[in-house]
């Protein structure tokens, strides 16, 4: 006899969101569909990806649709993928271009079966939106690359004003939530950005509710500030379906607001910690939060896309 899979947890009333679907929704809706291009907003089942696209935002996945791993909180499907399209980048230029986006943010699916990881398409697609779009700004959320520095190079060497991978959750629970990752292969990654370009932004962020302590929590953020992460996110996680990991408990506001200020206070020079808040959910206001600090590049006087 099968085991009974436990009862998933009702949604507390801070998660329970009015959907503005509208002319709006449907126009970035079909602009997707026609250019032939993925977002991670849909892709992922993101909460919120009604309010972005209704705000004319949205975040592009490049490298197809279907993940070579198979992670246990993602929604994103997994498969065989279909090879790169050479032609993705300049599509993704011109529906940002379509949508006036002057702050783009771009994330792919984790792409193992190639060389690089997908990275000379990101690099690609970096240099496709600052020709199309003049003085775009551009914000990557990007696998791992299995720690190719090579391939990590040739993204950062594309000039994006944003890097950003995901720690997601804490070491202990790496096994069961990210098999197929590694917890200090992506501290690693993430400083060495910094290595590569000392004045790059480098961003992360976290799940909570997936079983993870407080102290667990402290010691991801001290181990995301000691390899130069200073942009953080912490979110709550949202059980796509029933074959993904149940969630444990949910995180209440004040509780979330509580950690932006320990973040801070540890050190962080932008946080965003609510619910609702994902990787790429208002982007722009979390990189205009700290214009004129200390990485030294300056904030568009418009800033249009947030996404996942």
């Amino acid at each position: 006899m099968d085991e009974k899979k436990e009862p998933r947890l009702r949604k507390p009333h801070w998660l329970k969101l009015k959907l503005p679907i509208g002319p709006v929704f449907e126009e970035v809706r079909s602009l997707m569909r026609s250019g032939d291009l993925h977002t991670v907003c849909q892709e992922a089942k993101c909460p919120n990806q009604w309010e972005c696209f209704s705000a004319h935002t949205a975040t592009f996945l490049i490298l197809g649709s279907r993940c070579t791993r198979n992670c246990r909180f993602c929604a994103v499907d997994h498969g065989p993928p279909d090879p790169p399209d050479n032609g993705e980048p300049l599509r993704v230029a011109n529906a940002a271009g379509r949508l006036g986006l002057r702050y783009v943010v771009v994330t792919s699916v984790t792409r193992d079966d190639l060389p690089d990881g997908g990275a000379s398409l990101f690099a690609a697609t970096i240099r496709a939106l600052h020709e199309a779009i003049p003085d775009v700004l551009v914000e990557v959320l990007i696998p791992d690359f299995r720690g190719d520095p090579e391939a990590l190079r040739a993204v950062v060497s594309a000039g994006p004003d944003v890097l950003n991978h995901n720690l997601e959750t804490v070491p202990r629970l790496y096994l069961t939530v990210r098999p197929g990752a590694v917890y200090d292969r992506s501290l690693d990654l993430l400083r060495a950005a910094g290595r590569f370009d000392s004045s790059l932004p480098v961003k992360s962020g976290l799940m909570l509710g997936l079983g993870e302590t407080a102290d667990e929590i402290r010691e991801a953020l001290a181990d995301l500030l000691d390899a130069g992460c200073r942009m953080l996110t912490l979110g709550q996680y949202l059980q796509p379906s029933a074959d993904h990991l149940p969630v444990a408990r949910f995180v209440t506001p004040e509780e979330f607001e509580d950690w932006k200020g320990i973040a801070l206070e540890m050190g962080f020079s932008r946080v965003a910690s609510g619910p609702l808040v994902r990787s790429s959910y208002h982007a722009k206001d979390l990189f205009a939060s700290g214009c004129g600090e200390e990485e030294g590049r300056d904030a568009p006087s418009e800033i249009l896309v947030d996404g996942r």
